[in-house]
């Protein structure tokens, strides 16, 4: 699509009442006043192509440049000391020169700055030291600093496209916003979202974000009352707890689909590429999407998303029902193949709503969800709103090529605008006006089905993440001082109210013997295990043995664990451990199906839980669930419904899952690491699922080690 410079009632339009505010970033994006300093009369010099993207710009712009002239018809100015009244500079100097322009935008009394220069922490230790030097200069002089490194922003709303670009200047004005790690994909996305007919509101590349990062752009878009919805890229997360709060105050009000980089291992590029420590993959998805966000995994989903919410979002609720209405039966197989695979409800119509489509559709048409119309007809707008009037339908996807006299789309789809997305096929000139005249009509339109599916998915994903509340974060009052042998870590979780198996720490043999006398019945064997908070894995030494019955059986285990080395244990050589071995003896549990329970502090995020599969139930090769922590009651019930369906409905003949009691077990680790400062990591591997509910079988609780040692492996 061939994107149309808004006219000025449009301008006026977008912005809303609300950017009359005074937010510390509105100097940045809606300056009145912008000076370019490095502008360059030479075509092919960044510094003319800023001053070139900056033409429609409706304030005062100004070339700065100590060899004077003129760039592009303007009259340059020596020095950004000359300046006033200047709200954004942009810097479109050599690195080493960017401190000298801010300290000259400071005394200017220019409020923000964009740095597009590359050459900071991204190439090095000494890019590192200059872009420290930078960040104080700026924080010094009170300007809000956007980069380095990056390529810049733009504001189609406000004409306002400080990028080096020139193209940006003609990007049409729209309601999508845009904020991404990198500059050049900042650019990919507002190109790809202008081919999809969807119009930008602000598009800012954050570049290594001395200053302005996440937290602050996300805060100032949720305050944007031209902005309807929001689109982030992320290489790496630098404060991840900051990034979950803006993002969950952001979604409260309007929905954000997220991308995030690194499914394959790209951290050292990611770091060349912008200075970011990539984190986790899996657990910076878990955490957007619990803070709200839609994750997607292509910039092409993110696109379909965007076009979909900017529009369209439903009441928040863990279930949303899909309606589908296709004219042609071949697309809609598809779409609902792609929306089944993606867990997206299609229910069955009601009884009044089969009779109203029975009445509208021949006899042969599939009439019950999808709804197949044979072809395109003069009622097919009816059946959309019968099927959108069904009380289990909350959005209706409908699918219709383009047959010249078969449909009219806008006059079919109006009537319903607000609860519909319309995806097409047909010639591009008139997939373009279509498109124009839905988007005017308020009905987002998609290209084919595989976009109808991700928009879909995005709406019901959108509602389903604000149908969960989350705890209040909580500040650690305690600590545990030390990492916790297998007892008493037990016993730590029991008084969170974690069962484990009934048991008893022996400090010598003879203690073990009566251990096992008080513990073992017929048919009740017993387990014997080193008891020593420096072997964290006690079965790859060979200190956990199962099955035990007898005296001789025991004796012959105890051998086992006094004859592991003392280097495998980790224990030093003047450690009183070092001397005598402890045991645990404990009841064995009934079989069952085994999961993984733990948490651990990450440097990034904070407290997270973890709930995988384990034991044989590891070969259905599910990633674990992560979630941050505390956990709210819904919260923890929703890690437990994630868990696959075999699972959950009782593997290989085993217990069904009891989802309130694993839930508890999960709230109690989570509110366990949250509640102690010094905890590192609880691992509970495995808890079992019996018929009497979940049993941690083993209890890992390690104290975070002092600052500048490793944490344990």
């Amino acid at each position: 699509m061939t994107a149309v410079r808004p006219t000025t009632e449009q301008v006026d339009a977008a912005r809303g009442p609300s950017y009359a505010g005074q937010h510390p970033l509105e100097p940045m994006f809606r300056p009145a006043a912008v000076a370019v300093v490095g502008a360059s009369a030479q075509p092919g010099k960044a510094g003319h192509a800023m001053v070139q993207a900056l033409r429609h710009f409706p304030g005062a712009l100004h070339p700065v440049n100590p060899r004077g002239g003129e760039v592009l018809g303007r009259p340059v100015i020596g020095s950004l000391r000359e300046c006033t009244g200047v709200d954004l500079a942009v810097l479109v100097v050599p690195p080493e020169a960017v401190p000298g322009a801010l300290e000259d935008a400071g005394a200017a009394g220019v409020r923000a700055a964009v740095v597009c220069a590359g050459g900071f922490a991204e190439s090095g230790p000494e890019g590192a030291r200059l872009q420290q030097r930078v960040a104080r200069t700026a924080q010094d002089a009170g300007i809000r600093l956007l980069g380095p490194n990056t390529s810049g922003f733009m504001n189609p709303v406000d004409a306002t496209t400080a990028n080096f670009m020139p193209a940006v200047a003609e990007l049409a004005a729209g309601s999508v916003s845009v904020v991404a790690q990198s500059g050049g994909v900042n650019l990919t996305i507002a190109f790809m979202l202008a081919r999809a007919g969807v119009g930008l509101r602000l598009g800012a590349g954050l570049g290594n974000a001395v200053d302005v990062d996440f937290p602050e752009l996300l805060d100032f878009l949720a305050q944007d009352d031209a902005t309807t919805a929001v689109g982030l890229h992320i290489e790496g997360v630098a404060d991840g707890r900051a990034l979950v709060a803006a993002l969950r105050r952001v979604t409260a009000r309007k929905p954000v689909v997220a991308f995030v980089v690194g499914r394959s291992d790209v951290s050292d590029f990611a770091r060349s590429h912008t200075g970011a420590m990539t984190g986790s993959y899996a657990l910076t998805r878990a955490a957007l999407q619990q803070a709200g966000a839609v994750v997607v995994g292509s910039l092409e989903e993110m696109v379909s998303s965007l076009a979909a919410l900017r529009v369209l979002r439903l009441t928040a609720g863990s279930r949303a029902g899909v309606g589908l209405v296709t004219g042609q039966a071949g697309p809609g197989l598809v779409v609902a193949d792609a929306l089944g695979a993606r867990g997206i409800d299609l229910p069955a119509l009601g009884g009044a709503t089969q009779r109203r489509i029975a009445e509208l559709l021949p006899p042969l048409t599939f009439q019950r969800n999808p709804v197949d119309t044979g072809r395109p007809a003069a009622g097919f707008g009816d059946v959309v709103a019968a099927v959108v009037a069904d009380p289990a339908v909350d959005v209706v996807g409908v699918f219709a090529l383009d047959e010249p006299g078969a449909l009219d789309p806008v006059t079919a789809l109006r009537p319903v605008a607000g609860r519909v997305l319309f995806a097409s096929g047909g010639p591009e000139a008139a997939m373009v006006e279509r498109r124009r005249e839905l988007d005017l009509a308020g009905v987002p339109m998609l290209a084919g089905p595989g976009e109808l599916a991700t928009a879909l998915t995005a709406v019901v994903t959108d509602a389903r993440l604000r149908g969960v509340r989350d705890a209040e974060p909580v500040t650690p009052t305690r600590g545990v001082g030390r990492t916790l042998d297998e007892h008493e870590g037990k016993t730590l979780l029991e008084s969170y109210g974690v069962r484990a198996p009934v048991r008893r720490p022996a400090a010598d043999r003879s203690q073990a013997h009566a251990a096992f006398d008080d513990l073992a019945r017929p048919g009740r064997p017993v387990v014997v295990k080193v008891l020593d908070a420096d072997v964290l894995h006690k079965s790859d030494v060979g200190g956990v043995h199962v099955g035990l019955t007898d005296r001789a059986a025991l004796d012959r285990a105890l051998d086992a664990i006094d004859a592991i080395e003392h280097e495998a244990s980790h224990a030093s050589a003047d450690s009183p451990r070092a001397a005598t071995r402890r045991y645990l003896v404990e009841v064995m549990a009934e079989p069952g199906t085994d999961l993984i329970v733990g948490a651990v502090r990450d440097r990034v995020f904070g407290p997270v839980v973890l709930l995988g599969l384990g034991g044989v139930a590891a070969e259905l090769g599910r990633d674990p669930v992560l979630r941050l922590a505390p956990l709210s009651p819904a919260r923890a019930q929703e890690m437990v419904r994630a868990l696959p369906r075999a699972v959950l409905d009782g593997f290989r003949g085993g217990p069904g899952v009891d989802v309130a009691a694993l839930a508890h077990v999960l709230r109690a680790v989570g509110d366990l690491i949250s509640e102690h400062h010094d905890i590192a990591e609880v691992d509970l591997n495995p808890v079992r699922l019996t018929a009497d509910g979940p049993v941690a079988l083993d209890a890992l609780v390690v104290a975070a080690p002092p600052r500048g040692e490793p944490c344990p492996a």
